[in-house]
């Protein structure tokens, strides 16, 4: 009886000895499969924050926005046929024309100014024609400015408040007061000018970033050559001024001595007389 007993106690401790084993595997087990489960998350989520990371920067560099402008300062040796061949080449190439003036500073000097906008990516293309155009450089400048953080923080801010409009038209619908509808609809209103003012300023950068502007100044230099003055060689005619100015000049000395005799008449008879009767007393006297 007693060794059955003992039996029985061996046999219950076998039996919990072995349950107690199972439970141990089955918790290590689950720890290691959660440990597990954990890690490939942890990896899951650092492979994920990259591939975000990089389609983001992929969307800014897509998005990229850069106003270029270029100022040229060029010497030339015809200015109205370059003028025209520049003008030319910018419609050629799918930009316009703003602005083109010519103006002379005097005889030896003629200047003028075109300032065009050709795509972006005939930027380069038009500088170097525009240079090729010229007898000398004078002066280079190029800028860039980058506005695509601008244009980005822009883009968000319009979907934000496209989605915020589309809440507004929802509750509008749902709305039954009248003074819940006209709070949404006051509401709705200031979100659609905000959007077209987003709107606007995203196109705005669109064209100045599609489009370069680049603004050029010509001048040309003349040399003057005189030209042979037929007024001075014609023989002719200064023959004939001079013989009109000598006739004039005898008129004028005879006119001058008739009336100096007519105007001095009675003093010249008085000085005559006198004359007259000193001859004669001089010659009576030399008679005698």
């Amino acid at each position: 009886m007693h060794r059955k007993t003992m039996m029985l106690i061996l046999s219950l401790l076998l039996l919990l000895a072995a349950c107690s084993s199972k439970q141990k595997d089955e918790s290590m087990s689950e720890s290691g499969d959660e440990k597990a489960s954990s890690k490939m998350d942890a990896s899951f989520s650092d492979t994920k924050a990259p591939v975000e990371n990089n389609a983001g920067k992929e969307e800014i560099v897509d998005e990229r926005k850069v106003i270029h402008q270029a100022q040229l300062e060029l010497k030339v040796k015809n200015l109205e046929k370059t003028q025209l061949r520049i003008e030319g080449k910018a419609e050629e190439y799918g930009g316009y024309v703003i602005e083109s003036t010519v103006h002379r500073e005097n005889e030896e000097r003629l200047e003028g100014t075109i300032t065009v906008r050709v795509p972006e990516d005939r930027f380069q293309d038009f500088l170097a024609f525009g240079e090729g155009e010229a007898s000398k450089v004078v002066g280079r400048n190029v800028t860039g400015q980058d506005v695509t953080e601008q244009y980005v923080d822009l883009k968000a801010r319009l979907k934000s408040k496209k989605t915020v409009e589309e809440r507004l038209l929802a509750f509008m619908q749902e709305a039954k007061k009248t003074e819940d509808l006209l709070k949404i609809s006051s509401d709705l209103a200031a979100v659609q000018e905000e959007i077209e003012q987003l709107t606007g300023q995203m196109k705005y950068i669109e064209n100045q970033a599609s489009y370069s502007t680049i603004t050029i100044t010509l001048s040309q230099d003349r040399i003057v050559v005189p030209g042979i003055d037929n007024e001075e060689l014609n023989t002719w005619e200064r023959t004939k001024k001079q013989l009109a100015t000598s006739a004039n000049l005898l008129l004028k000395a005879g006119s001058g001595i008739i009336v100096f005799i007519i105007g001095n008449l009675p003093i010249l008879v008085i000085v005559g007389g006198v004359g007259v009767l000193i001859h004669w007393y001089m010659r009576r006297k030399g008679e005698k």
